[in-house]
């Protein structure tokens, strides 16, 4: 691999698959990975979201809210 002339392809290469690619210089192992963030921190906050505990939200009362 021809890592000078063939960097960028390396790198969307990477981005692409989401698979690391090593390369060994001077003999050492250098490692390029992507480091995207992670879904859950796109995530978006809900501030109506229901906001509790599991076992108060277990027995709450959706009478009101259910429609058969």
């Amino acid at each position: 691999m021809r890592v000078r002339a063939d960097l960028y392809r390396i790198l969307d290469r990477v981005l692409d698959t989401g698979e690391p690619v090593d390369i060994r210089r001077k003999g050492k192992l250098i490692r390029i990975v992507s480091v995207s963030p992670s879904r859950l921190s796109l995530l978006k906050p809900h501030p109506d979201a229901v906001n509790g505990d599991l076992e108060s939200l277990a027995h709450m009362d959706w009478s009101a809210e259910w429609r058969p």
